[in-house]
């Protein structure tokens, strides 16, 4: 399908991309898998790409200027490599960009951005908690104030790349229940009363650390307040509709490489006497799964353009991320079907992708939740 809404510069940063992967991930992504890191030289190699970049003024090291149609194919480009732990990893930081931008001390925005952004330091928002993911409205890490200073404590939980960020973006209650009542705070693991400890062997996100994060009356400067007390959340939560958009572009990409390769194997394995290829069913599952990617690539093409115009659809976005997962469950079961044998060993992107579905349904909001804000979001 050819994007209408395509430019010559979205062409050569895709192309650019997808020759990157092609050349320096590709060949080492199931080995960086199984050994659950990726080289901080290739975060390095990343930041040089741009890659994080968008919304972000010149002078932190951004391009001074977004695009939601790059956006999306950064993240279709790299999920095409079928292992979901590498975006995970060098991914991770996207989410806590704006708020640093927006939030934090100049002083902090000048020092750590264009760090952060080239890819020699990482970054992660710490938001969820081991009593409640979705929950944020009953966040029970707290922060009083001492003097000048703040004073954490409570924990986070699955907080990707929390093992390695060198940064944290950190929500605690200041007030009262409720979104109402948390801030965000500026945190550096060298802060006395922090540590952190890596969660234990997961189902797929091999590559990609997550860890939980404790904070034992850790005390932070007041300067690392970001933005106003008690509304810290209420001002990142545009934040979540770009992640949105970014997670259905990885399901999308999943999607893309799940097809091409089950095409790929229908045409040289033989049954029956015949590729298979050949048999009805077979095709059938081909249409089906080609049918839902077209579906979910025009449909995120619209809401970038809705984005690129100057609205926010929210109702959509959220629509459109669990859209994107049901369908990725569908595409990996059956490339998974049309592989056979073949697909359940390790070391091929159907094997992979087929673990790393159920991350895709849960992170940055489950299914469940997508579809009650959205309905919410309709007035209903």
């Amino acid at each position: 399908m050819n994007n209408p809404f395509d430019t010559d510069e979205r062409r050569a940063f895709r192309e650019t991309l997808r020759n990157f992967m092609t050349k320096e991930i590709v060949p080492h992504a199931f080995e960086w898998d199984e050994a659950g890191h990726v080289p901080w030289a290739v975060h390095e190699k990343f930041g040089a790409l741009g890659l994080w970049g968008f919304g972000i003024d010149e002078k932190y090291g951004g391009h001074g200027f977004d695009d939601p149609f790059m956006r999306m194919d950064a993240s279709v480009e790299i999920a095409r490599c079928g292992v979901g732990g590498i975006g995970a990893a060098i991914g991770g930081r996207g989410i806590s960009l704006d708020p640093i931008q927006r939030l934090a001390a100049e002083d902090i925005r000048t020092r750590v951005l264009p760090e952060i952004i080239a890819g020699r330091k990482g970054s992660s928002l710490a938001i969820t908690e081991p009593s409640g993911g979705s929950d944020v409205a009953r966040i029970k890490t707290t922060a009083r104030q001492d003097g000048d200073d703040w004073i954490l404590n409570g924990s986070k939980t699955f907080i990707t790349g929390g093992m390695e960020s060198d940064y944290f973006v950190v929500a605690a209650r200041t007030g009262g229940e409720g979104l109402t009542g948390i801030s965000l705070f500026f945190v550096e693991p060298n802060m006395p009363g922090f540590s952190r400890t890596e969660l234990g062997k997961k189902m797929g996100w091999w590559a990609s650390n997550q860890a939980a994060l404790y904070f034992d009356d850790m005390r932070v400067p007041g300067k690392n307040l970001m933005g106003q007390k008690d509304y810290g959340f209420i001002e990142i939560m545009q934040n979540f509709n770009y992640e949105r958009l970014s997670l259905a572009a990885i399901a999308l990409g999943m999607m893309d490489a799940a097809l091409e390769d089950s095409i790929a194997w229908a045409q040289q394995r033989e049954t029956f006497g015949k590729p298979l290829i050949r048999h009805q069913v077979i095709r059938h599952k081909i249409a089906d799964m080609s049918a839902k990617i077209d579906a979910l690539r025009s449909h995120l093409w619209i809401l970038c353009a809705a984005i690129e115009g100057g609205s926010m659809p929210v109702a959509e976005l959220t629509k459109v991320k669990f859209l994107a997962t049901k369908s990725l469950e569908f595409v990996a079961s059956e490339a998974m079907q049309i592989l056979g044998g073949a697909g359940y060993l390790r070391g091929n992107r159907v094997e992979s992708i087929y673990r790393d579905v159920k991350v895709i349904a849960i992170g940055g909001g489950s299914e469940e939740i997508m579809r009650d804000l959205a309905v919410r979001q309709m007035g209903l």
